[in-house]
């Protein structure tokens, strides 16, 4: 909103200053510091309120240290994030970009989902919460929306370089005019980045080169399901690592930032070009997103670390999962998911492997065994005696190395 009112008062009045508006890192940067206010400063009266209303964790018996403790304190705390996110956004975003609309309707969709889980386990005294069937037809029916928005709106395009010999880049040009000589057109595409690869570019649609030659018609067939996949694994795999304070919101406020970075650079069309990615039309606008997000994040670990006053409970959970998964299909970098989010896919696997062998032992042996102390991962080292900081530190510090790595996935190739 604040964009449109300055960019109306510098065209019309020159105004002094209302020219800052037009940058995505001062407007990202403002962002940023407005998410941190208000899940610092206002996050503690909904703290305050959750607490007077009862809103408490009831947690289950599991024999693992320091559990008692933690029951009744306040849980749903994902308002906050949510808040704290949307309203910079509001503010300083083009609400125009159809990725800024896409990410808008994730957030409060998925939101909803949580919210009613958390309202079942709290108010209705059900520890189960909403359905699994439930939970998995929000997300079947979220990642449809985003699916049919990215593969049919006309804005989500890509622009490719030109790679014929004869094209000549005016040097003494700008950089932006320089760069704009090496792309062609915007073009509707399915395609996506694979990292490691030389030529690290990959279209779904050729996964249907075998139904002839309009193939390419039909390429929704394979990209929507895509999408509905990352978006229910994402978020699944961040619902499982919200066990221990401070781990989920930590670990999620790694990955953006470095999905931020990733934004920023595919939407910038100079820096597209001098890394030779794929260049992203009005992608950038990501970023101010990004940006409040991670503020709400960072802002929100101030009351959720050791020894935490509130949960983010699903309500947050599912939320900060199915933003991470619609950024990074967005911005083409979903391949870069099982990198990047290895702390997710960690944790969804431990669950995976201990339900799955539990079985099978049974079913052969009569008697389930186990792979793991406890799963998902974070709890197995709690029954080894390790004291929830340190395995919260641990695990953001693989974070960082595992952002690190996605990082160098730019030039490395």
């Amino acid at each position: 909103m604040l964009y449109y009112l300055f960019e109306f008062l510098d065209k019309n009045y020159d105004l002094p200053g209302a020219g800052l508006f037009q940058f995505i890192t001062f407007r990202a940067s403002a962002a940023v510091l407005l998410s941190l206010l208000i899940s610092t400063i206002y996050g503690k009266r909904i703290i305050n309120f959750l607490r007077r209303k009862q809103i408490g964790e009831s947690v289950r018996e599991l024999g693992l240290e320091g559990q008692a403790q933690k029951a009744g304190t306040p849980t749903m705390g994902g308002i906050i994030i949510i808040m704290s996110t949307l309203i910079p956004v509001l503010l300083f975003a083009k609400l125009d970009n159809i990725y800024i609309i896409v990410l808008i309707i994730t957030t409060i969709w998925m939101g909803l989902i949580g919210f009613v889980d958390d309202y079942i386990k709290i108010f209705k005294k059900d520890k189960e919460g909403l359905k699994g069937r439930f939970k998995i037809l929000g997300q079947i029916g979220i990642g449809i929306i985003v699916g049919v928005t990215l593969y049919f709106h006309p804005e989500v395009t890509i622009k490719e370089e030109l790679k014929s010999p004869d094209i000549e880049v005016i040097t003494e040009n700008t950089n932006i005019a320089a760069a704009q000589a090496t792309y062609g057109e915007e073009q509707k595409s399915t395609k996506t980045t694979i990292p490691f690869v030389k030529d690290n570019e990959f279209d779904y649609s050729e996964l249907l080169a075998w139904m002839g030659d309009d193939y390419k018609d039909y390429a929704w067939l394979i990209f929507i399901p895509i999408v509905i996949f990352i978006i229910a694994a994402v978020s699944n795999g961040a619902n499982l690592t919200d066990g221990i304070d401070g781990l989920a919101g930590g670990t999620s406020a790694i990955i953006v930032l470095t999905l931020g970075i990733f934004a920023w650079v595919s939407g910038n069309i100079i820096f597209s070009d001098y890394l030779n990615i794929m260049y992203i039309p009005r992608a950038g606008e990501i970023t101010i997103y990004i940006a409040a997000f991670v503020g709400a994040l960072v802002g929100f670990l101030w009351y959720n670390t050791f020894p935490a006053q509130v949960f983010m409970g699903d309500t947050g959970s599912l939320t900060i999962g199915g933003i991470i998964a619609v950024i990074a299909i967005a911005i083409r970098k979903e391949w870069l998911i099982p990198i990047l989010c290895g702390i997710f896919l960690a944790e969804n696997l431990s669950v995976v492997l201990q339900v799955g062998y539990f079985k099978y032992t049974k079913k052969k042996f009569g008697e389930g065994r186990r792979i793991f102390l406890m799963s998902p991962l974070h709890h197995h080292y709690q029954k080894k005696g390790y004291h929830e900081s340190k395995i919260v530190t641990r695990f953001w510090i693989i974070g960082i190395l595992l952002a690190v790595v996605t990082i160098v996935t730019l030039k490395v190739r």
